[in-house]
């Protein structure tokens, strides 16, 4: 008997997927291994930074009393290359050579430039100093950053030049959240395996990879991916065992109401329904479950609509397990190009935008068909066109999600 399903929109049923309760765990990690992770605390600065006084340049340091009466000549007391120091003060014209970055004596109060000085012909121990300087050039103690001041705030996916920060003050490991673990199954027995011959009634899995690669670029590990024929109890059976030790399982196929759409079945026999039918296209079968404490997201098996669903459900998800937002930027972007089709359902159409000083245009992007997947490469947005009886005119306001990666 055919299964009736009760349809929800789209924002309905990101509500439901947002009000779920998701762990987030943290743990420590090397500073090497933390590109692009999310810092799980504040981290502050042990101390002042820099932590004594460096020389900006190339050059001479010498006292306030001397900078004076140029141009003149100075006894040079000693060269300061970066990462030595100066224990002593500086007496009267006297100068000490110094290096870019390097320590500047306690009592100097200026380092003179190298182009600004001259060599004295028979005298390596003295410099003549044509002129004085405008500024000091020299970088106070605490100038960036004093003890205890905010370097990065939690919550934070660190760059290179963040992990740059850090290494500055010594740092070896960071504080993260932990990446969600993420198990894909593709179903079908009509999928073939890669590299196996062409059949009649086959088609390659193409599904698989797109997912798997989406999750790794949202910022999560894939722990596994199997594909599997329309069988319940196989389903049942590895549904179960990576439910124990995943944060999510995302399914490709097997959603609809045919005699072998056996994910269906799962979701209704599970611990809670989310949904199972959407007031949209493509993707109307996007069913979402939670059992035995673990999400699943069941995506359509038709690419375009894999693809559409994995970014409007999948991914805020993964976002938000290490306290993220999604990376698809959210605006208000004009038709371009009019898209001609009435829609019972809202569609949420693979697009491609421009911006320009007046905002963002967009169109269709090569075949709105939910099973096309030539236009996967080049898509960048996905937008609605709301449901509705007359086309929407041309340079009508539509909702537009802008895709990461692009």
């Amino acid at each position: 008997m055919l299964e009736r399903r009760k349809p929800i929109t789209l924002e309905e049923a990101q509500a439901k997927l947002a009000a779920l309760d998701l762990p987030q765990q943290v743990e420590t990690i090397p500073l090497a291994n933390a590109n692009h992770r999310v810092l799980a605390e504040n981290i502050t600065a042990a101390y002042d930074y820099p932590n004594f006084r460096r020389s900006g340049y190339d050059g001479y340091a010498i006292r306030a009393a001397d900078d004076t009466d140029f141009p003149k000549v100075f006894t040079v007391a000693g060269e300061i290359q970066a990462g030595a120091t100066f224990d002593r003060d500086l007496t009267e014209n006297e100068t000490a050579r110094i290096m870019t970055g390097a320590f500047v004596p306690a009592n100097a109060a200026k380092v003179i430039m190298l182009e600004q000085t001259r060599v004295v012909p028979g005298h390596p121990d003295q410099v003549k100093i044509m002129v004085s300087a405008k500024r000091d050039n020299i970088t106070p103690v605490g100038s960036e950053f004093k003890a205890g001041d905010l370097l990065i705030a939690a919550g934070t996916e660190l760059n290179p030049g963040g992990l740059s920060l850090l290494a500055a003050f010594g740092a070896t490991e960071v504080k993260v959240y932990r990446q969600p673990r993420v198990a894909i199954i593709t179903t079908g027995t009509e999928l073939l395996q890669a590299g196996a011959q062409p059949q009649p009634g086959k088609i390659f899995n193409s599904n698989g990879p797109l997912i798997a690669n989406l999750v790794a670029e949202s910022g999560a590990v894939v722990t596994e991916t199997i594909q599997l024929i329309d069988d319940y109890k196989l389903l049942q059976a590895n549904l179960e065992r990576l439910q124990r030790s995943n944060d999510l399982v995302i399914t490709d196929g097997g959603v609809s109401v045919g005699d072998f759409d056996y994910l269906a079945t799962a979701a209704r026999d599970s611990d809670q329904l989310l949904f199972n039918k959407l007031k949209m296209r493509p993707g109307s079968v996007t069913t979402a479950f939670v059992d035995h404490d673990t999400l699943i997201i069941a995506l359509s098996g038709n690419p375009g609509a894999c693809y559409t669903g994995f970014y409007l459900f999948a991914e805020p998800i993964l976002r938000r397990f290490v306290g993220r937002p999604s990376r698809c930027q959210k605006v208000t972007a004009t038709l371009s190009v009019i898209y001609p089709k009435t829609n019972g359902y809202d569609k949420v159409l693979r697009g491609h935008y421009e911006q320009s000083a007046g905002g963002y245009q967009v169109h269709l992007n090569g075949s709105d068909v939910s099973g096309a997947l030539g236009n996967l490469q080049s898509t960048t947005c996905l937008f609605k066109i709301p449901h509705s009886h007359d086309p929407l005119p041309l340079n009508a306001e539509v909702e537009t999600w802008l895709l990461p990666f692009k």
